[in-house]
């Protein structure tokens, strides 16, 4: 559906991607993971056309996308990072102006309004100026507008950033239903449960450099350990730490001290030690590997920073 080959982008001396390849399967629900900064806006804005690569194709569908070639743009829907709506006027204007552009008209354009303002449950509140909305109801909107004309790719760059719990649920219940339905979705993320839960393959992004690709079980599978111990970095866990490191890698993020034994080494092995100090066992936390400890791992660095 979607083919990068060896695509770069710069803005003057800075590198913004960096020689990206990548397949987008029809169907897919694809995620692209990475902190600020990593690529992902700049990936997005390549695919919709909006900016043209240095170097490198993109096509979709097998159509080449260009800022200079609008064909097969009308295939895409963008939902941007940036609420990209007319303030002062009403949910069900905004879209009647989206649809038009797309080329909606009529009975068919009130129809697609309707069942999208349903689905993003807003009906409601279809004749309320935008400027009276909430950052999740607006950003709910700004989906609708970008499915109006049922395009066969979904472009979403961060499309929750900053929005409540229950405006974040109704997008990605919204989102899950239209891939069952059968349309692409790229969804572009720095929050990892974001991506665990929604996506079927995901990839993962630093300094414009796809670093992993897959799904999220193939993933996890490239990190030299099973499992991870926490606990806190006190100068009573101090002497506990550096036994530690003789037996697997320990590091400290936050004030905590991270546990990656080595394979061979035994929990118990574990535990006697933590007796021998006399600490409480609450102080422990055990957790399996996710894709933060993979971009760890990767880049040397935690998501978030």
């Amino acid at each position: 559906m979607l083919l990068l080959e060896s695509v770069t982008k710069r803005y003057g001396s800075i590198t913004a991607l960096d020689d990206v390849s990548l397949e987008i399967r029809p169907g897919e629900f694809f995620g692209l993971l990475g902190p600020n900064g990593a690529g992902k806006s700049t990936l997005m804005s390549l695919v919709a056309g909006l900016r043209s690569p240095n170097s490198g194709t993109l096509k979709l569908d097998g159509k080449t996308l260009s800022s200079e070639n609008s064909a097969g743009r009308s295939d895409l829907g963008l939902v941007p990072q940036h609420i990209a709506l007319y303030p002062k006027l009403s949910a069900e204007r905004n879209l009647k102006i989206f649809g038009g552009l797309q080329g909606l008209r009529g009975h068919v354009l009130n129809s697609r309004i309707d069942e999208a303002l349903t689905a993003v449950r807003l009906d409601e509140r279809r004749r309320d100026r935008v400027e009276t909305f909430s950052g999740g109801m607006q950003r709910r909107l700004n989906l609708a507008a970008a499915i109006l004309h049922r395009p066969k790719v979904l472009l979403c760059d961060e499309p929750t950033v900053g929005i409540d719990p229950q405006s974040r649920n109704a997008i990605f219940d919204f989102l899950i239903q239209l891939n069952r339905d059968g349309l692409t979705i790229i969804y572009s993320t720095h929050y990892m449960e974001e991506a665990t839960r929604l996506c079927s393959r995901i990839g993962i992004i630093d300094h414009g450099k796809l670093l992993a690709l897959g799904t999220l079980d193939d993933l996890l599978t490239r990190l030299p350990f099973d499992e991870e111990i926490r606990f806190p970095a006190t100068p009573a866990t101090a002497t506990l730490a550096t036994q530690l490191a003789v037996h697997g890698e320990v590091f400290d993020v936050d004030q905590t001290h991270c546990f990656r034994p080595r394979g061979g080494f035994p929990m118990s092995g574990f535990y006697a030690l933590v007796e021998s100090h006399e600490l409480s066992p609450r102080l422990f936390t055990t957790q399996r590997p996710n894709l933060e400890a993979l971009f760890l791992h990767l880049t040397g660095r935690t998501l978030r920073e």
